[in-house]
């Protein structure tokens, strides 16, 4: 069995066992979060042997030169040398510049970083407090219209990270940002094709910066986005999705309530409900899913059904997740 080296204590990798579950089963309080390589909370160094391939699967080409890889994804195929992630390479400061409340429980939160973050609307970043909790935030702002990152934040029940950001960091103080993590993104080329967006609660930043992104380029194909959520106020920034609409004919939103008491001007349903009722033939389409994890599994399925190739479907759950961190 491989052998595994970390901070001078030796442990042996079990069979088909990742690096980041040898480590745990060692002892070791390894950062970590997914468990999937999306979030890369447990990206860590290999300073001697080999790592494989799809364990640097989305590492960014300078980090992959320096030896980082996710843990979680890295089942070893011989001895490894190891040894933590550089905090410094890895997360950069940022400065809160402001904080808006959208719902009871959904702020909109700005960032500037120390230095500039090149990324896809749509994509994640990282963001740690000063005890080294981290938490991943989607971007709803555009990179070449935004002079500051733009994240949507809600306060969940006992949300260690949710609650600080809501009322412990002050406008002014400062967090770490790592990232920009994912591919769930507007990629050029297709103008022409229609493309189908589905949220639920604060799916909506993903969305809303794809949209942003894709209008932003220039795409002509209808631009069709449905906000679900199970009352009428988790449908935050209906001014922000209006004006874009009026703006740009091609972009048409729908907002959903799944719950009982609906609104006037409100559809009621579940968004991927009424979505696919509406858009039955995907084929030739793009489409874009965000938000609850039972939601977007389905409605990645349904979508592959309706005739959307399995390549122009592009999927963010906000996974409920056991996050852990180390603090520096």
């Amino acid at each position: 069995m491989p052998t595994l080296t970390y901070l001078e204590q030796t442990c042996a990798s079990g069979e088909g066992e990742s690096v980041l579950d040898t480590l745990l089963r060692a002892g070791h309080d390894t950062p970590y979060s997914c468990r999937k390589g999306s979030c890369h909370v447990c990206a860590m160094r290999c300073v001697a042997g080999n790592v494989p391939a799809a364990a640097q699967s989305g590492i960014r080409d300078t980090l992959r030169a320096q030896g980082y890889f996710l843990a979680c994804r890295c089942v070893p195929i011989g001895d490894m040398t190891l040894a933590p992630a550089n905090g410094a390479e890895l997360f950069g400061p940022a400065t809160v510049r402001g904080r808006e409340v959208l719902a009871p429980d959904i702020c909109r939160l700005l960032l500037e970083p120390a230095t500039p973050l090149y990324y896809h609307a749509g994509q994640f970043i990282n963001v740690r407090r000063p005890d080294g909790l981290t938490r991943s935030y989607s971007l709803a702002s555009h990179p070449r219209q935004h002079a500051l990152l733009e994240l949507h934040v809600q306060r969940r029940p006992g949300g260690a990270m949710s609650h600080w950001l809501f009322d412990g960091v002050a406008v002014g103080g400062t967090v770490e940002i790592g990232g920009p993590i994912g591919a769930c993104h507007y990629s050029s080329g297709r103008e022409d094709a229609p493309i189908l967006m589905i949220g639920t609660g604060t799916g909506l930043a993903p969305l809303l910066g794809i949209a942003r992104d894709a209008l932003h380029s220039g795409h002509r194909g209808p631009i069709h986005l449905y906000h679900g959520s199970r009352t009428a106020h988790g449908l935050y920034d209906r001014d922000v999705l209006e004006a874009l609409a009026k703006q740009h004919p091609e972009f048409r939103v729908t907002a959903c309530v799944s719950g009982a008491d609906v609104p006037a001007g409100f559809e009621s349903g579940r968004a991927d409900a009424i979505a696919f009722t509406r858009h039955d033939d995907l084929t030739g389409w793009r489409v874009y899913v965000c938000g609850a994890p039972p939601m977007v599994h389905a409605a990645k399925r349904r979508a592959f059904l309706h005739g959307a190739n399995i390549g122009d479907i592009y999927a963010d759950a906000f996974e409920s997740r056991e996050l852990r961190s180390t603090p520096r």
